[in-house]
């Protein structure tokens, strides 16, 4: 079995040698190298030294998009509360990056977001039905915190009404849920409707662009 992995190993870098131009400047291609190397458990990400780091500079490449996702995770914070949705953190790296040899994938970002866990808490990613969404905070968020942010992607907003029809909670409950969201920074409210009824909005769900100018990120 030993010398089998180390033919595989061998072969592998075989492999990046040969189409190193691709693993750097193609995503798709990248995640699939990546795959080939976890299932013969290499890490070319466990050292910015060393053969990977050397043939292709894959260290330095994560390095710098961890740098960059920190950057935008800070600058994000006081309108999101340190959540952001995976897609738009992506979305708003890619412009910070025009002119950049390699493109990014949403795969790329979420390897270079497991490297951040060396920081602490914070920087990690979080299912919320079919969507992510980044914490770059230490804010623990309960069953009926997941189940509002659930909620509100339909619209990016809910109201205290909305969460007690369709959740089939108290009035309490819901209001308590939403204040806590409040309290975090995760939400924003919107008083100014006619039907008198208060908004949540929730920015990691709805896109950042739309509540600040992207020079600004």
């Amino acid at each position: 079995m030993k010398e089998q992995l180390s033919t595989f190993r061998s072969q592998l870098e075989d492999f990046a040698r040969k189409h190193k131009n691709d693993i750097r400047k193609n995503p798709a291609f990248r995640s699939q190298f990546h795959e080939m190397c976890a299932k013969i458990g290499v890490d070319p990400l466990a050292s910015n030294k060393g053969f990977w780091a050397e043939l292709l500079g894959i260290g330095d490449f994560y390095y710098e998009l961890g740098v960059q996702i920190v950057d935008i995770c800070l600058a994000t914070r006081p309108i999101n509360g340190g959540l952001i949705s995976l897609e738009e953190l992506c979305k708003l790296l890619g412009q910070r990056r025009k002119g950049a040899r390699e493109a990014i994938s949403q795969d790329d970002c979420l390897r270079a977001i497991s490297k951040l866990k060396v920081l602490g808490n914070g920087f990690e990613v979080i299912s919320l039905g079919k969507k992510k969404l980044v914490r770059s905070v230490p804010t623990e968020l309960n069953k009926d915190h997941n189940e509002i942010l659930e909620l509100a992607q339909g619209q990016g907003f809910v109201t205290v009404d909305e969460v007690e029809r369709r959740l089939s909670w108290s009035s309490g409950r819901a209001t308590d849920a939403l204040e806590t969201l409040l309290e975090e920074g995760l939400a924003m409210i919107d008083d100014g409707h006619k039907d008198s009824r208060r908004r949540y909005w929730f920015p990691c769900i709805s896109s950042v662009s739309s509540f600040a100018p992207t020079d600004t990120i």
